[in-house]
C-alpha cells in the first residue's frame, strides 16, 4: 500500500507559478512510474506528466507548452510539479497518481493504481 499526500496548491495570479509536492509513504519500492493529474469542475482528468520512479525518464502532455516540469526526489519519496506561467485555465484540483507497472498508456489515469486527495490550485485573472 502507497499513500500519496498533494500540497503546494492555493491561489495565484495569472502568470505567476507554483510547486507541488507529492509526499509517498508505504510501499514505494515498487513503484515504477509516478504520474501528475488534474480535474476541473465538469471535466475529465487530465494527464499532466509522468516521471519513472527509477529511470527519471519523463512525459509531458503536448498542451502544457513547457510551462510544467515533473522533478523527484527518491530519498524523500516525493515527486514535484513545478508550474510557471499559470493561466485561469489551470484551475483545478491536481492529483499525484502511481502505477506499480509499466503501463500499457501512462496518460490516463486508469493505469495508476494509488492516488491522492488531491491540492486545489486557483489562477485568478
Amino acid at each position: 500500500q502507497v499513500q500519496l499526500v498533494e500540497s503546494g496548491g492555493g491561489l495565484v495570479q495569472a502568470g505567476g507559478a507554483l510547486r507541488l509536492s507529492c509526499a509517498a509513504s508505504g510501499d514505494m519500492f515498487r513503484t515504477y512510474i509516478m504520474g501528475w493529474f488534474r480535474q476541473a469542475p465538469g471535466k475529465e482528468r487530465e494527464f499532466l506528466g509522468a516521471i519513472g520512479w527509477n529511470t527519471g525518464n519523463k512525459n509531458y502532455a503536448d498542451s502544457l507548452e513547457g510551462r510544467f516540469t515533473i522533478a523527484k526526489d527518491n530519498a524523500k519519496n516525493t515527486v514535484y510539479l513545478q508550474m510557471s506561467d499559470l493561466r485561469p485555465e489551470d484551475t483545478a484540483i491536481y492529483y499525484c497518481e502511481r502505477s506499480k507497472l509499466a503501463p500499457a498508456w501512462y496518460g490516463t489515469s486508469s493505469s495508476y493504481d494509488s492516488w491522492g486527495q488531491g491540492t486545489q490550485v486557483t489562477v485568478s485573472s
